[in-house]
């Protein structure tokens, strides 16, 4: 018999996350490590488990996550927006309160390029009179 499970990609700066709900007492591992374990931080773990208490559903599923580039901060919100979009395909009834929290509408802002003859994209080399 075939597994039943939810897929869901969450995109946030260089992060991308792959999330997997399946049916079950309430797991959170990501890159096969506990959620509070890899986090380090309370508040990124907050972060990342908001879809699912926002919903109610954090005792249902067992989340399984793939998490790469980026730093931490930008992969908790890529874990955010991954499990949100899993739980509006395991319940299409959930998305107006996800959207409504903003958790489906991917952040667009990323780091800024460098531009030539400055040392960052905006930070110019220190002057000098003499």
């Amino acid at each position: 018999m075939a597994q039943v499970q939810f897929y869901g990609t969450g995109r946030r700066k260089d992060a991308v996350a792959k999330v997997f709900l399946r049916p079950g007492e309430g797991k959170f591992t990501v890159n096969n490590r506990n959620v509070d374990e890899y986090f380090g931080r309370k508040s990124l773990e907050i972060v990342a488990r908001q879809p699912l208490e926002l919903t109610g559903t954090s005792g249902r599923f067992d989340v399984l996550v793939k998490v790469l580039g980026g730093g931490v901060s930008g992969q908790a919100g890529a874990v955010k927006m991954g499990i949100a979009r899993a739980l509006v395909e395991a319940d299409p009834n959930l998305r107006p309160v996800l959207k409504k929290a903003g958790f489906l509408t991917r952040d667009p802002r990323m780091k800024e390029r460098r531009k030539y003859g400055l040392k960052k994209a905006r930070r110019a080399p220190q002057y000098s009179k003499r």
